[in-house]
């Protein structure tokens, strides 16, 4: 059985580090990832402090619109899900498509995991100047914290988080927030692109990207011309009904905040994606190829 499903999962990978679409998703990713990770190091070198060593990585993936940004890089890279050709129909003939199903999970994660890998070693790199290993929070991340200069520089620095956990924990718990946040939204594509073609998959990754974004408690708030007093109401909403504020570490309950925990988010991440797996198992059972072409009848 594990055969099949990563004799599928290799198929997908065919062509995938020679693919221009890949090639420019990564190069947007460096992009990205100096201009996030740059804010910090101008404070960390204007004050000649050091920086950990996941802190980059941290402060990258820190608030919502970084993870939206990341996302729609995601939407590129996973455009073409499920891989479609001639030779998918005789895959579907020889293996049950249930395993065929698994096979895009772990394809999936295995780019998710790649994708994120790779942003955490540029991260470290464009840092390194600054950088250590310890495991215990910089003093360019206390001066961002509790000095304001990190919201003015955009830098996702909080206090509750550096008093709640360590850099390394920290980072682990945001991987694993993206990881399901990118498994939710390449299954919400692929079931769509199954269902309807793949402009309806892009589609629907654009809309699920844009439902978290309007729901940013900043922006919901200027749409709906909420006070600064009234801001509290607005986090404790949209932390409980956004994917994009779920996959946010810092919208997360630190003990006072009333919002979701991180076992909370990722249990809910789960429940959408088995109710996806299921969408995407029942529409392939009717799901029919002419001539051997991958496209549906």
């Amino acid at each position: 059985m594990m055969k099949q499903v990563f004799f599928a999962v290799r198929w997908n990978f065919l062509g995938f580090y020679k693919n221009p679409r890949i090639i420019l998703t990564f190069l947007f990713s460096l992009i990205l990832c100096f201009f996030l990770s740059g804010r910090a190091m101008t404070a960390a070198e204007y004050y000649n402090t050091p920086i950990q060593a996941f802190e980059p990585f941290i402060w990258t993936f820190g608030d919502a619109v970084s993870i939206l940004l990341s996302s729609l890089l995601l939407i590129l890279m996973f455009i073409d899900l499920p891989k479609l050709s001639p030779f998918t129909p005789y895959m579907l003939l020889r293996m049950n498509k249930g395993r065929w199903l698994l096979a895009q999970f772990f394809y999936i994660l295995a780019v998710t995991i790649l994708y994120l890998g790779y942003v955490f070693l540029v991260t470290g790199f464009l840092c390194m100047k600054k950088t250590y290993t310890g495991n215990i929070w910089s003093k360019t991340a206390a001066l961002l914290a509790y000095s304001g200069l990190g919201k003015e520089l955009s830098v996702p620095s909080t206090i509750k988080v550096m008093e709640s956990t360590t850099p390394a924990e920290c980072s682990l718990q945001i991987l694993l927030l993206l990881v399901c946040y990118a498994l939710t939204l390449s299954f919400l594509m692929l079931f769509f692109q199954l269902r309807a073609g793949k402009k309806a998959g892009i589609a629907a990754g654009l809309c699920y990207s844009l439902f978290g974004f309007l729901l940013e408690p900043s922006m919901l708030a200027k749409l709906l011309h909420k006070d600064e007093y009234e801001m509290y109401q607005i986090r404790r909403i949209t932390g409980w009904i956004s994917p994009l504020n779920h996959a946010t570490y810092g919208m997360h309950d630190f003990g006072y905040d009333f919002l979701p925990t991180v076992g909370q988010s990722i249990s809910l991440f789960f429940s959408i994606l088995l109710f996806l797996l299921a969408l995407s198992f029942f529409t392939l059972k009717r799901y029919h190829f002419s001539s051997f072409t991958g496209e549906q009848l």
